[in-house]
């Protein structure tokens, strides 16, 4: 059996020599890869999906992109195959989210007012002032803003991972940082 030796600052190239070995059955080059983006992952879906599960989420990424190698087509970036694996998770995170809020805020409806304000500035309370104002751009804008600014990828990638023209990348994110830049100055903050 071939290990590749990898070291953590390697190139694209080393990538896809991981990915071969991969594919032939070896699973340590799979851990070079796992060590080489978990935090960019993790990065992307804390920005994404909050810290709530964000182990499970980041472990459903590298358990799918595990699964998928097989499917990898080997002319695109792994690290942008990636990026749109954690995309779809937090997706579908938000999905599931969206139907589970739902469903609590009907509940919540035949709550007490008073204890329905109390839950509220509880939850103010908590909330970092840059996640309340990412959680007010919709996905698909939140999205851009992580990856392209949070994340530094280039606006060509972003546009890869999430499969639309980089036109459409462009005005995501004009769109996601005015929407920021509102949100902030409504607070007091002036940018």
């Amino acid at each position: 059996m071939v290990v590749a030796v990898v070291s953590p600052n390697s190139s694209e190239s080393s990538d896809r020599a991981l990915v071969r070995a991969c594919l032939r059955g070896e699973t340590q080059p799979f851990g070079h890869l796992y060590r080489r983006y978990q935090h960019q992952v993790r990065s992307t879906l804390f920005q994404l999906c909050g810290e709530e599960h964000l182990d499970d989420l980041v472990q459903d990424v590298f358990l799918r992109a595990w699964k998928g190698l097989p499917g990898f087509k080997h002319s695109a970036k792994f690290s942008t195959w990636l990026y749109r694996i954690a995309w779809n998770v937090a997706s579908d995170r938000r999905r599931d989210y969206a139907k589970r809020r739902e469903r609590f805020q009907t509940a919540v409806a035949n709550l007490p007012t008073e204890s329905n304000r109390r839950s509220q500035l509880t939850q103010l309370h908590y909330q970092d002032l840059v996640q309340q104002g990412l959680a007010q751009l919709s996905l698909e804008h939140r999205t851009v803003l992580v990856l392209h600014d949070l994340e530094d990828l280039p606006q060509k990638e972003v546009a890869e991972i999430l499969d639309v023209p980089i036109g459409t990348v462009k005005s995501r994110l004009h769109h996601a940082r005015a929407g920021i830049r509102q949100f902030l100055q409504a607070r007091g903050i002036e940018l």
